[in-house]
């Protein structure tokens, strides 16, 4: 008895060290096989930058549907490891539309202010209901506040997936936003001008997503031909040159002025279109037009750098639909069909620049070829496997939406329509007459990275009543695609020095409950769970009682 009570008073005293020490020292251990639970050091880096306050609203709280609840959980658990790691971080749950009576004005204002809700059906032993839900958060920091998807759409994507889709990109969501709110100097985006390119209501979507990053300004190139030296100092002072869609040949003096930018540097983004064929061009009395190829006087200049862009169009049968009216009047009737000039690109996932995006969106795009030399190339966007090339100059007509296509045609597939190329980029006039002499010109060049995409209307927002709309919405089918995310991330890699782009990369695997299987096995596992301990209950005392009458009815 003695050596009973020694080791109660024992293991109480070691249990009452511990929860002092624990009240001192505060140690987690993550022993999940992903790491969730683990920040990545770019996350960290961008923490470490609050000295004061950063509230983080969720707009998730209340009756939440399942796959939203999981949500709900994952983004708490990331914001308490937040608030671990900095205790300025403070977060609260909301529910925005608690109070009946306040929720369609509530629903109308957070519209207003860019937060658009998720229509969710739930079905609950055959009763259907849908729902409104608000998947955002607001980060605010002094005097400035951002906003946060926490839900990430993918076409075609089931429930587990969507819900895996959110889960994965809730820390780049969140050190995003915080990274956006810590910029203390922002690095500097030139968009070209002077050979055709986008006007800017075709670009403002993209501009002012990217504000929050960057400061923007123009160069126009055309001033090359009167100015040259002022016109490359000024360029010099930019971090990345945005090239949207030239329709006009660029000349050898404007070509040089951007390989010496890059040379020394500067980053690159282009998007090109090697063939000239507009959507619009087919609204005709005829239906149709002509595609032909477009020079730009680039090829040469690509071509050191190890891409060709060719002059034929992408035809895929995975694509985006386009919508043509039948009937007249009032008895007009709009039809979304397959246009198999405007591919739907699915993400590879194999580049923290594409991974886990929605499709993309290309139209009228070309092909692509990489090619060797000492840069190294990553296809980041390519047509699916039943795609073709077709050439140019080509016909093209609406008649195509009433042919079947021969499937036995599309066997080659897998054409490149975006392409990063890395290394030490030197001069594509290496060895050949300079078309100029700029002060400072170089032929060696440093370490530096270029994104060439064949298709120049991947950055174009469609306008409504003169006005853009987001970029990545079809506005005549209703769908989004991940062009902007897409182009966000390629400017973010280009300009990236601290790695938050890389947390993209991050496999989180959530375990789902299946759904049908829980419908068919929903008794069974009641009995199991509720009824086998109650009738175990049940048994013992029943043992008891019998054994207590044995012992002391004698």
């Amino acid at each position: 008895m003695k050596k009973i009570l020694l080791y109660s008073v024992i293991g109480l005293g070691i249990l009452i060290i511990l929860n002092l020490i624990s009240s001192f020292v505060y140690i987690r251990f993550d022993l999940t096989e992903d790491h969730r639970f683990t920040l990545s050091e770019a996350s960290e880096e961008v923490l470490e930058q609050f000295d004061s306050p950063v509230i983080v609203d969720v707009l998730l709280e209340g009756d939440l549907p399942s796959e939203f609840q999981r949500l709900k959980v994952e983004t708490e658990q990331l914001l308490e490891n937040f608030s671990n790691k900095n205790s300025k971080i403070k977060y609260a749950f909301e529910d925005p539309l608690a109070d009946p009576a306040l929720a369609e004005a509530t629903i109308e204002q957070l519209q207003r202010i860019g937060l658009t809700p998720a229509s969710v059906t739930t079905e609950v032993e055959g009763k259907v209901s849908q729902e409104l839900v608000f998947p955002w958060a607001m980060v605010t920091y002094r005097d400035r506040t951002v906003k946060v998807p926490l839900l990430k759409n993918k076409l075609g994507a089931s429930v587990e997936a969507r819900v895996n889709n959110s889960v994965q990109n809730l820390e780049y969501a969140f050190a995003d936003a915080l990274s956006k709110l810590a910029i203390k100097e922002k690095k500097r985006i030139a968009v070209i001008k002077g050979n055709g390119e986008l006007d800017d209501m075709y670009l403002a979507d993209l501009l002012t997503s990217i504000r929050d990053y960057y400061n923007i300004g123009a160069i126009t190139l055309d001033s090359v031909e009167g100015n040259p030296q002022g016109v490359y100092d000024q360029l010099k002072t930019y971090d990345l040159a945005l090239i949207a869609k030239p329709t006009e040949a660029f000349t050898e003096k404007e070509k040089y002025v951007m390989d010496q930018f890059i040379v020394q540097g500067g980053r690159t983004l282009w998007l090109i279109d090697p063939v000239a064929m507009e959507l619009d061009s087919l609204f005709n009395e005829e239906g149709n037009a002509m595609a032909l190829p477009r020079d730009l006087n680039l090829n040469d200049f690509f071509f050191k750098f190890g891409v060709r862009l060719n002059t034929d169009l992408v035809d895929d049968l995975y694509c985006t639909q386009i919508v043509l009216a039948s009937g007249e009047g009032n008895a007009s009737e709009y039809n979304p069909l397959p246009w198999v000039y405007h591919p739907m690109v699915f993400s590879s996932n194999e580049h923290p620049i594409n991974a886990n995006i929605e499709a993309l969106r290309f139209q009228f795009t070309s092909s692509m070829d990489t090619l060797e030399n000492a840069y190294k190339k990553t296809v980041l966007a390519k047509s699916s496997p039943l795609s073709r090339r077709v050439t140019t100059p080509r016909l093209i007509s609406f008649d195509l939406l009433n042919i079947a296509p021969d499937r036995e045609k599309y066997t080659e597939g897998n054409f490149p329509l975006a392409v990063l190329v890395e290394g030490q980029l030197n001069s594509a006039y290496t060895n050949r007459v300079k078309p100029l002499d700029l002060g400072g010109n170089v032929e060696k060049g440093t370490e530096n990275k270029m994104i060439i995409i064949s298709d120049g209307d991947l950055v174009a927002n469609q306008l409504r009543n003169g006005r853009p709309l987001e970029l990545g919405y079809d506005k005549w089918t209703n769908n989004y695609y991940g062009n902007k995310e897409f182009l966000i991330n390629s400017l973010n890699f280009l300009l990236d020095d601290t790695g938050l782009i890389n947390i993209r990369n991050r496999k989180v695997i959530i375990p789902m409950l299946d759904e049908e299987k829980i419908a068919s096995e929903k008794s069974r596992w009641q009995f199991i769970n509720i009824g086998l301990p109650l009738l175990y209950a049940a048994a013992v005392s029943l043992l008891f009682i019998f054994w207590r009458r044995r012992q002391y009815g004698r």
